[in-house]
């Protein structure tokens, strides 16, 4: 049997891809303020927008429900499916871990593109980076690979409290040398926010998106987002090894317990993180990461619960595919958020970014979100994948696949 097949559309978990284009949503939320600009504003100008007072409830709105949670669903994902082409891989014969680290090495390039070329906020070069580590842990018992994946979480919360007793910052080198760059093309801090909507070449997106790529570096080493990323990778592989996704009837007992726990629980504590964000940390950076642990991945894992018990209620309703049709192109659709993204708000495109209120940027994320649904739809009705997802298919298994349904 040839390792490289395809999965068959018939052997396609729709609860997977409805559960990919669900995150696809959040992550679209939770990346369009940085889009539009509207995060870089200072206060004094977010505040004196018209819609000021409406952001302000978005704001708590993205705090509460969205900030963490979806990059946790879709980072759960990604370590489902990396569990799934192992396995697949290996039962059709073929070489595993080859394919697999080829698959990774590929996806470390499409980052590194979309990154400096689209957008600093690429997830992608980390997911493949993180990736590579997790065949490392093929071989390991469901009880090592859990807890190896909580300590992995938890691990900010102690670094952040140790960081913070000793007054060292890990970052301050990164946000020198981010400033140096800006200097160097004339970026500054009281053009920072506008510097995208006011650039009228590629050129000078260009110029942000080298700050921008050491900016992101920031964000991870103050984030410790690769222990994040990889702890949610462990159990992603956890669920993709025992196919925890494919009986969800025998697990209905286990989901009401995950959603109720995890909303009942999570939620209320997402409500005090949303507060303790706004209001500048007051507790300290230890407190606040200790928050964020608590609410965002109970929360999380809440949504994730009370879907699979919906599906299992109306899987036979028609959103699940409409909602799934984007989950099957989550590469492409992630990739061109991005460039919708840069379309509507940069001087390259029509120029909207720093002028416009979060109300109305995450207005036109449902639109966007719309958009996407339809195309992926129209497309997938003539072909088998999506455009970035064919290319990383071929590129991983060194062979050209037809794409055309008809083939």
């Amino acid at each position: 049997m040839d390792p490289a097949l395809p999965v068959e559309a018939s052997k396609r978990h729709i609860i997977l891809d409805a559960l990919r284009g669900f995150a696809l949503l959040g992550i679209c939320m939770a990346n369009f303020p940085e889009f539009s600009l509207y995060s870089f504003l200072p206060v004094e100008a977010s505040s004196m927008m018209p819609t000021s007072g409406w952001d302000l409830v978005t704001k708590y709105f993205l705090s509460i429900f969205i900030d963490g949670k979806f990059y946790t669903i879709f980072s759960l994902l990604f370590g489902i499916g990396f569990s799934i082409i192992i396995s697949n891989v290996s039962e059709r014969g073929g070489n595993a871990l080859v394919v697999f680290y080829r698959r990774m090495f590929f996806l470390l390039l499409i980052g590194f593109l979309h990154l400096m070329y689209i957008w600093s906020g690429d997830i992608l070069m980390l997911y493949a980076l993180m990736g590579m580590i997790l065949p490392l842990f093929l071989k390991v018992s469901d009880k090592v690979l859990l807890w190896c994946a909580w300590i992995l979480l938890f691990l900010p919360v102690v670094l952040d409290f140790l960081l913070e007793i000793t007054g060292v910052s890990l970052s301050a080198p990164i946000v020198d040398w981010q400033w140096r760059e800006c200097a160097k093309v004339g970026i500054t801090e009281d053009n920072f926010a506008y510097w995208l909507r006011d650039a009228d070449s590629y050129s000078k997106v260009f110029d942000f998106l080298i700050q921008g790529a050491i900016v992101r570096i920031q964000e991870f080493v103050d984030g410790h987002r690769w222990f994040k990323v990889l702890g949610l990778f462990m159990i992603g592989l956890y669920i993709g090894r025992h196919r925890l996704y494919a009986d969800l009837e025998r697990r209905k007992d286990l989901l009401h317990r995950v959603a109720a726990w995890g909303l009942c629980l999570g939620l209320p504590l997402s409500c005090l993180y949303a507060w303790e964000s706004m209001s500048g940390h007051p507790f300290g950076l230890a407190a606040h990461s200790l928050i964020y642990f608590a609410s965002v991945y109970l929360t999380a894992f809440g949504y994730i619960g009370a879907i699979c018990l919906f599906y299992l209620n109306h899987r036979e309703a028609p959103y699940w595919k409409v909602l799934a049709y984007p989950g099957r192109m989550a590469l492409t659709n992630y990739i061109g958020q991005s460039l919708i993204g840069m379309l509507i708000y940069y001087g390259t495109g029509f120029g909207f970014g720093a002028d416009t209120g979060l109300i109305f940027v995450e207005l036109t994320v449902i639109c966007v979100f719309i958009f996407q649904i339809c195309f992926s739809a129209i497309w997938l009705s003539f072909f088998r994948f999506g455009p970035l997802e064919w290319i990383w298919r071929c590129l991983t298994y060194l062979r050209l696949f037809p794409i055309l349904k008809n083939k």
